[in-house]
């Protein structure tokens, strides 16, 4: 019996480490971003020894302490996908644009999609002829906050700004789908789509279609498996960026003179909250990786309105999703989104920080 059991167990385990390294391994290796986290710790040892070993530590203490709350968001987002409630989004689009704003900037603001994921979602919309002024309303409150990202929030940076940052969603989101509305009432923003809108980050998304929904998504083998693989993935994915970022703030906390933070984004600079807007376009990563950041920067006397101005400005105008947009609308509307985002921005760090809420 062991003669042929043994043959088979180790035919398996070869076939296993075959998987791995043909498929997840394969990946790491050939990701960017967990590339770029090696050569850093490569780098920084040549040049730093005694900070890298200061560096690693940080990184796995803050990686323990956030566990946590990591598990947590990794389980929303994959019981989102998995139960098909992700898909209740559509139900925000029914109806005219007037009546849809407010709901479509708060569903918005609780919807699990990324900068990047509701590009497809807004490019089906916009195809299905939902009017420009809910899918703007939409389309500035969704990257800003979802429910994984209020957890992780809330634990990296604090309740206060959380709560503030999901206010500053739905406000935003109101603010851009009340100004489309009005100049669509005055005849502008017609045929808001590209003529030749490229390819983006995910798969269609047809609005009208049927939502199923099964919240004991447990039941369905095929949704065991989504389950598990949006699990791994949406890790994955926060681990990496999340690496990074607390090297990153372990190297600003060690270099970075805290005056200079001060000066430039602090409560004594006038200029504080544009210039944190301005700054988040093309210094934001994505939401998680800015958490840990965003901790550092108010240790070091960022004003709480420049940073909800930076964390808002580069949610929605951020490099990667602002070049997706470019090849999705036409150049008015992205424009508008562009100046919607960063005023929007800069208008939310002002009345947060003249409203002196708690961090």
């Amino acid at each position: 019996m062991n003669t042929i059991i043994l043959p088979r167990a180790g035919g398996r385990l070869r076939a296993a480490a075959g998987f791995l390294i043909r498929g997840p391994v394969h990946a790491l290796v050939r990701d960017r971003v967990v590339l770029v986290f090696a050569l850093s710790l490569l780098a920084l040892g040549v040049l730093d020894a005694a900070q890298l070993s200061v560096s690693v530590g940080f990184v796995a203490g803050a990686l323990i302490g956030i566990a946590p709350f990591l598990l947590l968001a990794v389980a929303i987002a994959a019981f989102a996908a998995a139960s098909g409630a992700d898909r209740l989004i559509a139900r925000a689009f029914s109806g005219s644009p007037g009546r849809t704003i407010v709901l479509a900037a708060v569903v918005g603001a609780l919807s699990p999609f990324c900068s990047c994921g509701v590009i497809p979602l807004i490019a089906a919309m916009l195809r299905a002829g939902v009017p420009l002024a809910p899918v703007m309303a939409f389309w500035l409150a969704s990257p800003i906050m979802d429910p994984e990202m209020f957890v992780l929030t809330a634990a990296g940076v604090g309740l206060g700004f959380a709560v503030a940052k999901t206010v500053a969603a739905v406000a935003m989101g109101l603010l851009g789908g009340l100004t489309v509305r009005a100049l669509e009432r005055a005849g502008g923003l017609r045929n808001p789509l590209a003529e030749a809108v490229g390819a983006t980050c995910g798969g269609g998304f047809d609005p009208r279609a049927a939502v199923s929904i099964r919240w004991r998504f447990w039941e369905d083998l095929d949704r065991r498996d989504r389950f598990v693989r949006e699990s791994l993935h949406t890790g994955a994915f926060l681990l990496k960026w999340l690496s990074v970022a607390f090297l990153a703030e372990s190297l600003m906390m060690a270099w970075l003179p805290a005056e200079s933070v001060a000066a430039v984004v602090g409560g004594g600079n006038a200029f504080a909250i544009p210039l944190a807007a301005v700054v988040g376009v093309p210094a934001y990563l994505n939401g998680y990786a800015a958490i840990p950041l965003l901790s550092g920067l108010l240790e070091m006397g960022m004003s709480s309105g420049a940073a909800l101005a930076f964390a808002t400005a580069g949610a929605v105008s951020c490099i990667p999703a602002a070049i997706a947009v470019w090849a999705l609308v036409r150049r008015n509307v992205f424009v508008l989104y562009l100046a919607l985002g960063l005023g929007g921005a800069m208008l939310s760090g002002v009345v947060y920080q003249m409203s002196g809420a708690p961090i």
